[in-house]
């Protein structure tokens, strides 16, 4: 009997078996997981729309409908004529309102940090309190101020010089520049600021040690110090200014001054038959613009990193005396903190009192009304409204919150080779036009297997995938701070990773995680463009609903709800700021 010859396997070469065993060794710790979740989840919230935006400027059908690949779309979006004088539009109102919050930005912070001006303390609130009032309430109240037909400023002028007509004209690209860049000034006003109160003074004080004089320090050493950061707010405020619609939409609309986000919102919802593939078209142009600028953005953020002069040794940045012009001083950010929150939230507060909105007189404070509040209070409409903008704050802001601190420990605590890919990923919604995030959104969830199109859920997703970075960015901070060792004492103690994240360093990144979950609370209260192109009649939050009563001409419903909105966020900001003290328990 013969025995049947066998062949032996060939050995396993030694680089699969070496690469198994990377991959087996990776799989086993928990981390590793919580990096595949966590990036999938991202990749997936930042890379579907962007695919789908340019999957919708570059098929030939509507949306929801199978089509063919065609670059008809590009050809007639930007072989149109108007086209040129769109650019040029954006670029003028980008420029324009970033430059001019520069400026604002820049002499409020010089007044307040580096001078002796009386009440400095007072105009710093100039970077907290605006961000309470939503955009388009800052641009409604402006129109409600400077219109030229009956605009309270303008009335008081016409009144008291006994003019024909007053001598304001919000509809004008003026007037929007001027109303976009009030809105831009906090952030730049944060940046500018950080930047002048990490500067040695001793720099300044070597200058004037040879012989400078205080205009010849701030020329050769100030503010050269400071370029980078005024740079980086310009060129932020750049970003923001050309992707906002909140203040296009009550001047640019009216006053027909077409920039990008006004043409997106035509073709996308402003003509009949609408035209998504000719408004993604646009919103790939915008989309372009941005990343140049978030580019020019990262450059001069790491300029500023490397102009830093704060050592371990505790410092005041160098204060200027102005002696009788400190008066002078205080008048300019006291002009400053008027324009920006006094007359905005006074113009909100009477016309919420009035009857009907007008120039007041002395007959009118005998027929003050509460009635809009009333309004407020009786419908329903008005009610579902305000809960569907609660529920997208407190449920998107803790789960991008929650999303944030993941993705921070990954960056930031782990080694793993791929932990700079999620920061990348999570940085592409960030220079996302709310607008152009729209329509990819539409484009995406349109088929989705998932039902949330037309829903609530949709304007969520919106949500947390264009504000994940401002999440991520208040946390990064934070957990620098925590040392490793209270980290690896939970382990050592038997804790697995997700009992060390919950019960160690959740409660020590709290004060972070806390600020940055106000920041996206205020900021989902307020949110307007993208959620104009999202909603559902069924579930419409506030924003769109402030600006469909203001095209109806109810402006004293819109300034009763604005102000509530306003109390809300303070009580909301007032709760978050209690629970995020390191001594709470």
């Amino acid at each position: 009997m013969s025995i049947p010859e066998t062949t032996p396997n060939p050995p396993e070469p030694l680089t699969s078996a070496w690469s198994r065993s990377r991959v087996g060794a990776f799989l086993s710790q928990p981390v590793s997981w919580v990096f595949l979740i966590v990036g999938s989840i991202i990749a997936f919230l930042s890379l579907y729309p962007t695919y789908f935006l340019f999957y919708g400027s570059l098929t030939d059908a509507p949306l929801g409908l199978p089509g063919k690949f065609t670059l008809d779309n590009y050809v007639r979006a930007y072989s149109d004529p108007e086209a040129y004088s769109l650019m040029l539009n954006s670029f003028i109102f980008g420029i324009g309102s970033s430059g001019l919050s520069v400026l604002f930005a820049l002499a409020l912070a010089w007044i307040t940090i580096r001078t002796d001006a009386p009440f400095r303390r007072l105009f710093e609130l100039t970077a907290i309190i605006p961000n309470i009032l939503p955009p388009i309430l800052v641009s409604i109240s402006w129109v409600m101020l400077l219109n030229p037909s009956n605009g309270l400023i303008n009335g008081l002028f016409v009144k008291i010089f006994g003019m024909e007509k007053g001598p304001f004209n919000i509809y004008s690209m003026a007037g929007l520049i001027y109303v976009e860049a009030l809105i831009l000034t906090p952030l730049a006003f944060l940046i500018v600021a950080a930047a002048m109160k990490s500067m040695d003074p001793s720099l300044e004080e070597s200058a004037k040690t040879l012989g400078s004089g205080e205009f010849g320090v701030m020329r050769r050493i100030t503010f050269p110090l400071i370029r980078p950061a005024i740079l980086a707010a310009g060129t932020l405020n750049f970003v923001r200014a050309i992707e906002s619609f909140d203040t296009p939409a009550i001047i640019a609309l009216p006053a027909r001054i077409e920039v990008f986000t006004t043409k997106i919102w035509r073709e996308a919802l402003g003509s009949f038959p609408t035209n998504h593939n000719l408004a993604a078209t646009y919103g790939v142009g915008i989309l372009a613009i941005a990343l140049v600028f978030v580019y020019l953005y990262r450059r001069f953020t790491s300029q500023v990193e490397s102009f830093s002069t704060v050592t371990g040794k505790g410092f005041r940045p160098h204060q200027i005396e102005l002696g009788p012009w400190r008066y002078v001083a205080s008048g300019v950010a006291f002009l400053l903190l008027v324009m920006l929150v006094v007359l905005p939230i006074l113009v909100l507060s009477l016309v919420a009192i009035l009857p009907y909105y007008h120039v007041p007189t002395w007959q009118t404070w005998q027929n003050l009304t509460l009635s809009h509040f009333q309004y407020v209070w009786a419908t329903p409409r008005v009610h579902k409204a305000f809960l569907n903008s609660l529920f997208l704050s407190l449920v998107g802001a803790t789960l991008c919150m929650t999303l944030a601190s993941l993705a921070a420990y990954i960056t930031v605590r782990t080694k793993l080779a791929a932990r700079g890919l999620i920061e990348g990923l999570v940085f592409i919604p960030w220079a996302f036009p709310g607008t152009a995030m729209a329509l990819g959104l539409l484009w995406a969830y349109v088929d989705f297997p998932i039902p949330v199109y037309a829903t609530v859920w949709i304007i969520l997703i919106a949500y947390v995938t264009r504000f994940l970075p401002y999440g991520l960015r208040a946390v990064s901070s934070t957990i620098i701070q925590v040392h490793k060792e209270l980290e690896e004492a939970s382990i050592v103690c038997g804790a697995g990773f997700l009992t060390t994240f919950r019960r160690i360093l959740i409660p020590m990144m709290r004060p972070g995680v806390m600020a940055g979950w106000i920041i996206l609370v205020t900021i989902f209260m307020r949110e307007f463009s993208a959620t104009l192109f999202l909603y559902s009649p069924g579930a419409e939050p506030l924003g769109p609903l402030l600006y469909f009563l203001y095209l109806d001409g109810m402006r004293g419903r819109v300034a009763a709800i604005g102000l509530v909105i306003s109390l809300i966020s303070v009580i909301l900001i007032a709760v978050a700021q209690r629970y995020s003290r390191w001594d709470t328990k």
